[in-house]
């Protein structure tokens, strides 16, 4: 079936609920009596098809958001899929798993699964999708939402969806049970066409195009949605530009950093030259091929400079090769699979944190590294200015993909502790003015309750005529 033939599937039977079904989940627990002000505190879903913190922002969206509406004093229930989010241990927050196949899982990525593994016609789309060269987890893990969420109908106020932008999540609260709120981080077809511009032939840009397939629905899916939320001012005009979302149904809640794990810490001792960058995947979107590039500048007049990277080491690609031909096998480290304490640890010990990315919605690694008071060297690509601030009085700002400007910033600061100090004393004080998780869930719950209060309406007036 072509997500095209799902869509119109999916708008005939809308006001079809499915009955319970093997992945019907308990109620969440009732939170307590009365919320902020008065207010009756949330039943919370919150969806998310991808949700491993420790392999991209979304996961780590899901676990502090989640943490904090649960302080609050709602309870938030988190329906993913492989790899399943990790979440904090906090009283009102849980996880339902709503398995995949889990195709592209280490280490046999790519997999064709077993007989016995198909459950229904689901599975046979995903795995279909994927002989075919697309990525179907968006839309495969959005039917699975909405069985699912059909089979609980009344146990949710509210279905917050974390930028699957699935079919299946199309119909309203009719269909899902509850109102659905999206957030939008920034829209994938930026990535798809960054990818494009940097693929080598056709045969490349046709992988491209049919890996980033998806991103039709979602354009599709966005025009359709009653609210969406993302994360900066940047992030919101991409969506107007490129998915068509009219501007009204768009809302900039920032998110932040958990400025109590990123603190400062004078006991742990600052590494001569040690330039520390996040980078989970060799895509051109994260710039590090330009860091890479920059580092064998710097060298020349800071010869103890040296790049660590918190990803995994890429064997092949323009990294790699990139790396292999300056000669910096000795100079560039790639760490994985650490510990939030060590990552924390890892931040603080670094004279500088660079964030080289062409274009970022948010940028998390920016804001955490300024929580640390850690100096920060970052592109102006995207929402990045609007996390790290003012060039030259929280950061030093140089252009997207310019690996000489790059070189040129990370030297003045190695050659300038006061410039450090001070950069990184006015970074954390940034962060904590604007950026914490706690301001981002007050500001998602506050739409979350128009939304709920949007639906109390429609029920109240009826179907227009």
């Amino acid at each position: 079936m072509t997500a095209e033939a799902t869509e119109a599937s999916l708008t005939r039977k809308a006001a079809t609920p499915a009955g319970p079904g093997p992945d019907s989940g308990p109620a969440p627990a009732a939170g307590p009596a009365s919320g902020p002000a008065g207010e009756r505190p949330l039943r919370i879903a919150l969806l998310t098809y991808k949700g491993n913190p420790f392999c991209g922002g979304q996961g780590v969206y899901v676990r502090h958001l989640s943490r904090e509406l649960a302080r609050l004093g709602h309870t938030v229930e988190v329906i993913g899929s492989q790899p399943y989010p990790v979440l904090d241990e906090q009283d009102g927050v849980t996880l339902t798993e709503l398995p995949s196949l889990d195709l592209y899982r280490q280490p046999d990525p790519f997999r064709t699964p077993a007989r016995d593994e198909y459950r229904d016609w689901i599975d046979a789309l995903e795995v279909g999708t994927m002989w075919t060269g697309g990525f179907p987890e968006p839309l495969t893990f959005s039917l699975r939402a909405r069985r699912h969420l059909a089979a609980r109908r009344g146990q949710f106020d509210v279905v917050h969806d974390n930028q699957t932008l699935g079919y299946g999540l199309l119909g309203g609260p009719g269909t899902l049970g509850a109102p659905l709120v999206t957030t939008i981080h920034h829209p994938i077809t930026v990535d798809r066409q960054l990818e494009l511009d940097a693929a080598a032939d056709w045969k490349r840009r046709a992988s491209v195009r049919r890996w980033y397939a998806f991103t039709r629905m979602q354009k599709r899916v966005a025009r359709r949605l009653p609210s969406v939320l993302t994360v900066s001012g940047s992030s919101r005009q991409e969506i107007v530009t490129h998915l068509g979302v009219h501007p009204g149904r768009v809302h900039v809640v920032p998110i932040g950093a958990d400025t109590e794990l990123f603190s400062p810490d004078p006991s742990v001792a600052e590494i001569p030259g040690r330039i520390v960058t996040t980078s989970s995947a060799d895509v051109p979107l994260k710039g590090l091929v330009h860091l890479v590039e920059a580092l064998a500048v710097l060298r020349a007049h800071h010869p103890a400079a040296h790049l660590v990277v918190v990803g995994k080491r890429p064997e092949t690609g323009p990294v790699a090769k990139a790396i292999r031909r300056c000669g910096l096998e000795d100079a560039v480290e790639f760490v994985k699979g650490i510990t939030d304490a060590e990552l924390v640890d890892l931040v603080r010990s670094a004279q500088i944190a660079c964030v080289p990315s062409l274009y970022e919605g948010f940028s998390l690694p920016a804001a955490e590294a300024m929580a640390t008071g850690t100096p920060l060297v970052a592109t102006t690509g995207g929402a990045i200015p609007e996390v790290a601030g003012p060039d030259g009085e929280t950061c030093l700002a140089v252009p997207p993909g310019d690996a000489g400007a790059l070189a040129s910033a990370l030297g003045r600061l190695l050659a300038d502790e006061g410039l450090r100090r001070r950069l990184g004393t006015a970074g954390r004080e940034r962060v904590l003015a604007r950026f914490t998780w706690r301001q981002a869930a007050i500001g998602t719950a506050e739409h979350y309750r128009e939304a709920v209060d949007r639906a109390r309406a429609a029920r109240r007036t009826g179907p227009r005529r």
